[in-house]
Protein backbone atom coordinates (compact mmCIF):
# COMPACT_ATOMS: atom_id res chain seq x y z
CA UNK A 1 0.00 0.00 0.00
CA UNK A 2 1.40 3.44 -1.03
CA UNK A 3 2.46 6.05 1.69
CA UNK A 4 -0.92 7.96 4.04
CA UNK A 5 -2.17 10.62 2.65
CA UNK A 6 -3.11 11.83 5.92
CA UNK A 7 -3.68 10.21 9.45
CA UNK A 8 -6.81 10.16 11.22
CA UNK A 9 -10.15 10.81 9.43
CA UNK A 10 -13.32 9.15 9.38
CA UNK A 11 -15.25 7.61 7.16
CA UNK A 12 -17.18 10.37 6.12
CA UNK A 13 -14.39 12.34 5.41
CA UNK A 14 -13.02 9.93 3.28
CA UNK A 15 -15.96 9.90 1.17
CA UNK A 16 -16.01 13.69 1.11
CA UNK A 17 -12.68 13.89 -0.26
CA UNK A 18 -13.41 10.97 -2.95
CA UNK A 19 -16.50 13.08 -4.61
CA UNK A 20 -13.93 15.88 -4.73
CA UNK A 21 -11.09 14.27 -5.97
CA UNK A 22 -10.36 13.32 -9.54
CA UNK A 23 -7.76 10.36 -7.90
CA UNK A 24 -9.16 7.46 -5.74
CA UNK A 25 -7.62 6.24 -2.64
CA UNK A 26 -8.30 3.28 -0.29
CA UNK A 27 -8.95 3.94 3.00
CA UNK A 28 -8.24 2.06 6.09
CA UNK A 29 -8.14 2.72 10.30
CA UNK A 30 -8.67 6.48 9.28
CA UNK A 31 -6.01 6.63 6.84
CA UNK A 32 -6.40 7.81 3.18
CA UNK A 33 -3.74 6.00 0.85
CA UNK A 34 -3.33 7.27 -2.85
CA UNK A 35 -3.76 4.18 -5.46
CA UNK A 36 -1.24 4.56 -8.08
CA UNK A 37 -1.28 3.77 -11.91
CA UNK A 38 -0.82 0.45 -13.47
CA UNK A 39 1.61 -0.90 -16.05
CA UNK A 40 -0.28 -1.46 -20.04
CA UNK A 41 -0.12 -5.66 -18.74
CA UNK A 42 -2.05 -4.56 -15.90
CA UNK A 43 -4.64 -2.97 -17.60
CA UNK A 44 -4.90 -5.54 -20.33
CA UNK A 45 -5.33 -8.22 -17.61
CA UNK A 46 -8.73 -6.48 -15.99
CA UNK A 47 -9.88 -5.49 -18.87
CA UNK A 48 -9.61 -9.13 -20.25
CA UNK A 49 -10.87 -10.35 -16.99
CA UNK A 50 -14.45 -8.13 -17.32
CA UNK A 51 -14.53 -9.32 -20.85
CA UNK A 52 -14.43 -13.59 -20.56
CA UNK A 53 -16.99 -12.87 -17.38
CA UNK A 54 -19.15 -10.93 -19.35
CA UNK A 55 -18.58 -13.49 -22.28
CA UNK A 56 -20.04 -16.37 -19.72
CA UNK A 57 -22.37 -14.79 -17.75
CA UNK A 58 -25.13 -17.46 -16.97
CA UNK A 59 -28.80 -17.48 -17.82
CA UNK A 60 -29.45 -19.33 -14.99
CA UNK A 61 -27.63 -17.43 -12.07
CA UNK A 62 -27.41 -13.40 -13.29
CA UNK A 63 -23.49 -12.15 -12.55
CA UNK A 64 -21.53 -8.97 -13.28
CA UNK A 65 -18.14 -8.05 -13.45
CA UNK A 66 -17.16 -4.30 -12.71
CA UNK A 67 -14.18 -2.62 -13.44
CA UNK A 68 -11.61 -0.98 -10.75
CA UNK A 69 -14.09 1.79 -10.60
CA UNK A 70 -16.17 0.14 -7.95
CA UNK A 71 -15.26 1.04 -4.32
CA UNK A 72 -15.75 -1.94 -2.08
CA UNK A 73 -16.37 -1.72 1.19
CA UNK A 74 -15.43 -4.51 4.07
CA UNK A 75 -17.08 -5.04 7.28
CA UNK A 76 -13.70 -4.89 8.85
CA UNK A 77 -12.84 -1.52 7.65
CA UNK A 78 -11.31 -1.41 4.18
CA UNK A 79 -12.45 0.92 1.33
CA UNK A 80 -10.66 -0.20 -1.49
CA UNK A 81 -11.02 -0.59 -5.42
CA UNK A 82 -10.39 -4.34 -6.48
CA UNK A 83 -9.09 -4.58 -10.25
CA UNK A 84 -12.74 -6.27 -11.28
CA UNK A 85 -15.03 -7.61 -8.35
CA UNK A 86 -17.99 -9.57 -9.54
CA UNK A 87 -21.10 -9.67 -7.86
CA UNK A 88 -24.82 -11.94 -8.80
CA UNK A 89 -28.66 -10.95 -8.50
CA UNK A 90 -28.82 -7.50 -7.18
CA UNK A 91 -25.84 -5.27 -6.40
CA UNK A 92 -25.97 -3.88 -2.78
CA UNK A 93 -25.00 -0.40 -3.03
CA UNK A 94 -24.29 2.58 -0.86
CA UNK A 95 -22.92 5.96 -1.10
CA UNK A 96 -24.43 7.49 -3.89
CA UNK A 97 -24.52 3.80 -5.51
CA UNK A 98 -19.92 4.05 -5.88
CA UNK A 99 -19.42 1.27 -2.86
CA UNK A 100 -20.88 -1.96 -3.67
CA UNK A 101 -20.73 -4.41 0.01
CA UNK A 102 -21.91 -8.25 -2.04
CA UNK A 103 -19.26 -9.13 -4.47
CA UNK A 104 -18.59 -12.83 -4.66
CA UNK A 105 -15.71 -12.56 -6.48
CA UNK A 106 -12.60 -10.70 -6.25
CA UNK A 107 -10.21 -10.21 -8.83
CA UNK A 108 -6.37 -8.07 -7.84
CA UNK A 109 -4.28 -8.00 -11.08
CA UNK A 110 -0.46 -8.09 -8.52
CA UNK A 111 2.54 -5.68 -9.76
CA UNK A 112 5.24 -4.63 -7.65
CA UNK A 113 3.78 -1.92 -5.56
CA UNK A 114 0.81 -4.11 -4.70
CA UNK A 115 2.49 -7.56 -4.81
CA UNK A 116 2.88 -7.26 -0.82
CA UNK A 117 -0.23 -5.75 0.67
CA UNK A 118 -3.06 -7.45 -1.93
CA UNK A 119 -2.47 -11.12 -0.83
CA UNK A 120 -1.99 -9.99 2.93
CA UNK A 121 -4.19 -7.35 4.38
CA UNK A 122 -5.77 -6.55 1.75
CA UNK A 123 -7.29 -10.22 1.68
CA UNK A 124 -7.36 -10.69 5.27
CA UNK A 125 -9.65 -7.68 5.15
CA UNK A 126 -11.83 -9.02 1.65
CA UNK A 127 -11.94 -12.20 3.65
CA UNK A 128 -14.69 -10.14 6.29
CA UNK A 129 -17.16 -9.59 3.12
CA UNK A 130 -19.62 -12.80 4.46
CA UNK A 131 -20.53 -13.78 0.85
CA UNK A 132 -17.02 -13.26 -0.87
CA UNK A 133 -16.46 -17.04 -2.46
CA UNK A 134 -13.32 -16.47 -4.22
CA UNK A 135 -10.58 -14.54 -4.18
CA UNK A 136 -7.98 -14.20 -7.35
CA UNK A 137 -4.63 -13.44 -7.92
CA UNK A 138 -3.52 -12.32 -11.18
CA UNK A 139 0.25 -11.63 -12.01
CA UNK A 140 1.08 -9.29 -14.57
CA UNK A 141 4.60 -10.66 -15.13
CA UNK A 142 4.29 -14.27 -15.61
CA UNK A 143 1.56 -16.91 -16.14
CA UNK A 144 0.20 -17.33 -12.81
CA UNK A 145 -2.91 -17.10 -10.79
CA UNK A 146 -3.24 -17.86 -7.52
CA UNK A 147 -7.17 -18.44 -6.26
CA UNK A 148 -8.34 -18.49 -3.16
CA UNK A 149 -11.83 -20.08 -2.64
CA UNK A 150 -13.74 -20.03 0.62
CA UNK A 151 -14.43 -23.97 1.94
CA UNK A 152 -18.00 -25.23 1.93
CA UNK A 153 -18.22 -24.56 5.88
CA UNK A 154 -16.60 -20.84 5.40
CA UNK A 155 -14.12 -21.40 8.17
CA UNK A 156 -11.05 -21.98 5.47
CA UNK A 157 -9.41 -20.69 2.45
CA UNK A 158 -7.91 -23.20 -0.05
CA UNK A 159 -5.72 -22.01 -2.88
CA UNK A 160 -5.52 -23.33 -6.42
CA UNK A 161 -2.33 -21.88 -8.36
CA UNK A 162 -2.53 -22.09 -11.88
CA UNK A 163 0.78 -21.44 -14.56
CA UNK A 164 -0.19 -22.73 -17.91
CA UNK A 165 -2.23 -21.24 -20.70
CA UNK A 166 -4.08 -23.85 -21.43
CA UNK A 167 -5.21 -24.21 -17.88
CA UNK A 168 -8.69 -23.41 -16.92
CA UNK A 169 -9.80 -20.82 -13.62
CA UNK A 170 -13.00 -22.79 -12.73
CA UNK A 171 -15.46 -20.15 -10.66
CA UNK A 172 -18.63 -22.24 -10.03
CA UNK A 173 -20.13 -19.45 -8.11
CA UNK A 174 -20.57 -17.21 -10.84
CA UNK A 175 -21.55 -20.74 -12.84
CA UNK A 176 -17.73 -19.80 -15.55
CA UNK A 177 -14.78 -21.62 -16.48
CA UNK A 178 -11.80 -18.89 -17.20
CA UNK A 179 -9.16 -20.05 -19.72
CA UNK A 180 -6.01 -18.53 -18.73
CA UNK A 181 -5.32 -17.71 -22.13
CA UNK A 182 -7.95 -14.95 -22.38
CA UNK A 183 -7.11 -13.81 -19.22
CA UNK A 184 -3.29 -13.27 -20.52
CA UNK A 185 -4.87 -12.78 -24.01
CA UNK A 186 -2.38 -9.78 -25.73
CA UNK A 187 0.07 -9.71 -22.67
CA UNK A 188 3.79 -9.30 -23.15
CA UNK A 189 6.05 -11.43 -20.72
CA UNK A 190 9.44 -11.59 -20.20
CA UNK A 191 11.18 -14.21 -21.63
Amino acid sequence: MSQALQNQITRDQYLALEEQSGLRHQFLDGEVFAMTGGTLNHSRIARNIVSAVMNRRSRVRPCEPLNSDMRIHTPSGLDAYPDVSVFCGSPDLSDNDRTLHNPVVIFEVLSPSTEGFDPGDKFMHFRSIPGLSDYVLVDAEKVLVERFRRSADGVEWVLHEYRGLAEILPLPVIEAELPLGEIYRDISLPA
